[in-house]
């Protein structure tokens, strides 16, 4: 993998800083999936979002398989392949917004690569997936509620494993990947 000079002087030389997985965590519709393949791009590393892959590997989408085996079924698969990507180097993964639920799943981010936590207010997630009909969480009456109440569960959980912590409002996406280029350098990649 050739290295552009922004990133080389990020990761000055060091095959080791190249080899440590950046993963994504945050609420659905965050940016996770749009920021983590521009930073990948930017850092010449493997994008993989984590719920593309569990379809990928099913078949079907992650609605089909909450609707087939229910969350806890996902959840199981989700475990089984975040086990997988985390222990990929270089790879920028991307994690579905449940992913830091499981105990073991936050010890995986923690401790195989450094954890940039992704956020936005109840109102912009909202505004961002309203019309989204493949987000199985919020079938409901009331998906604004859902997003606040899923954000209250979750927001400590993300926090708890986040070495990086970035909002995604108001700022194009391209100024939302430089800071987090030059945020990085500042938490060893080990």
């Amino acid at each position: 993998m050739e290295s552009d000079p922004a990133t080389a002087a990020i990761f000055p030389d060091s095959a080791q800083d190249m080899a440590t997985p950046i993963f994504l965590v945050g609420m659905m519709g965050v940016g996770k999936t749009t920021i983590g393949r521009q930073l990948a791009a930017a850092l010449g590393r493997e994008f993989i979002d984590l719920d593309h892959a569990i379809e990928a590997r099913c078949g079907v989408r992650v609605a089909t398989i909450f609707d087939i085996e229910g969350e806890a079924g996902f959840r199981r698969r989700e475990t089984a392949l975040l086990d997988e990507y985390t222990r990929v180097p270089g790879l920028v993964l991307a994690t579905g917004g449940g992913a830091v639920l499981a105990e073991e799943n936050r010890r995986m981010l923690s401790d195989r690569g450094c954890v940039v936590y992704l956020r936005a207010s109840v109102d912009e997630l909202y505004r961002r997936v309203a019309r989204d009909r493949n987000r199985p969480l919020l079938r409901t009456d009331d998906p604004r509620q859902r997003i606040a109440d899923l954000l209250a569960q979750r927001e400590p959980l993300y926090d708890s494993v986040a070495d990086i912590r970035q909002d995604t409002v108001d700022q194009p996406i391209t100024q939302i990947v430089r800071s987090l280029l030059a945020l990085l350098p500042a938490h060893p990649l080990q």
